[in-house]
């Protein structure tokens, strides 16, 4: 048997590009966004291509969906990256800097079932900062909640990563 070695920089060759072809930085201070969504992934979508025309190229947005199709909405929205199902939202919800979604993220058995109750405990309990959206067909109401157009709530996302990412 022989013994391990630590490999140099030169000979790992890490991938660059990911599916959307967006180069992905791997200096510490870029802010790292997982947009989480289920069923066909419209809210998702709509979020990743906002956030998208927002920053630019200066975060990392990687898109989280419980199923195929709203991971493929997202990454056609250009985000950076995109992993899908329970596994991959629980580990990646402890590695990013902000998670946002729809409330019923937060929610097990939401989504007609998608999202499992380990998803919505790693949403809840990761030390990510957390935006979620009052939307859900959950027949679940918040008080005090006003209903306001999806395109507002969203420009309310951009509001918080901006303070976010001054701070």
């Amino acid at each position: 048997m022989q013994p391990l070695r630590t490999l140099t920089m030169d000979e790992v060759s890490p991938p660059v590009l990911f599916d959307s072809g967006l180069p992905i930085s791997y200096t510490s201070g870029m802010l790292r966004i997982a947009v989480i969504d289920g069923q066909g992934g419209g809210i998702g979508n709509l979020i990743v291509k906002r956030l998208r025309e927002e920053f630019k190229e200066t975060v990392e947005i990687i898109a989280l969906g419980t199923n195929a199709a709203a991971t493929t909405s997202m990454m056609k929205a250009r985000a950076n990256k995109g992993a899908t199902g329970e596994n991959a939202i629980v580990w990646n919800s402890q590695r990013v800097d902000v998670i946002v979604g729809p409330l019923s993220i937060v929610l097990p058995d939401a989504m007609l079932g998608e999202v499992t109750a380990k998803m919505a405990s790693a949403v809840v309990s990761s030390e990510a900062k957390t935006i979620l959206l009052p939307l859900n067909q959950e027949d679940l109401e918040i008080a005090g909640v006003n209903r306001e157009p999806l395109p507002h709530m969203i420009e309310h996302i951009v509001s918080r990563i901006k303070e976010i990412e001054h701070v």
